[in-house]
């Protein structure tokens, strides 16, 4: 997948092959030759991107959502996060999808980086972001087939769920991110 002369450990491609092509991910098998020589298969998903909010209502308290996880087969505790479009800018679709999955706006935004969640076999990189001085401006107006309950809680318990296993979406889990302008979101 790469050819980056200036990295000693690159992989060369020699070929590639599109293997499935689904609604919004694509499977790739390509062949490729490692730095010390030995070639070898390389099967992984291309994946447009996503963005994650984290909505804070005040100081001891965020939204989140429970949405059922079908690869789980099970609901699973997270924050409101979506799939960027074609050349839709992430700051745009994380706007877009805290109204959309939640009703509510926010005032004030920050970016707190980003994060690629399957590095082993996927290129998908979430952006993350903080929404604060939340406004509920309507319904959640979500897709077809979407179905999600949301609900604020504190961020002690939220933690509790991480440390307790009831919580393992990678992308939920609290880290320590610094703030940046929205407009800083690297792709």
């Amino acid at each position: 997948m790469s050819d980056d002369s200036d990295d000693p450990l690159a992989e060369r491609t020699l070929d590639s092959r599109l293997a499935f092509e689904g609604v919004f991910l694509r499977l790739f098998v390509d062949h490729v030759q490692s730095a010390d020589g030995h070639q070898g298969t390389r099967e992984y998903l291309r994946h447009p991107g996503a963005v994650m909010i984290i909505p804070l209502l005040d100081a001891e308290h965020v939204l989140l959502e429970r949405q059922f996880r079908y690869p789980l087969g099970r609901s699973i505790v997270e924050f409101p996060a979506g799939k960027i479009d074609p050349g839709e800018p992430p700051f745009e679709c994380a706007r877009r999808e805290l109204l959309e999955e939640t009703g509510y706006t926010a005032r004030r935004w920050s970016y707190l980086g980003g994060l690629h969640n399957a590095i082993a076999y996927s290129d998908e990189k979430i952006e993350i972001y903080l929404a604060e001085d939340l406004e509920r401006t309507g319904d959640a107006t979500l897709d077809a087939g979407e179905t999600l309950e949301v609900f604020e809680a504190p961020w002690h318990q939220l933690l509790e769920w991480v440390r307790d296993g009831s919580v393992t979406d990678v992308k939920t889990m609290r880290g320590e991110w610094p703030r940046r302008p929205p407009s800083d979101a690297a792709r």
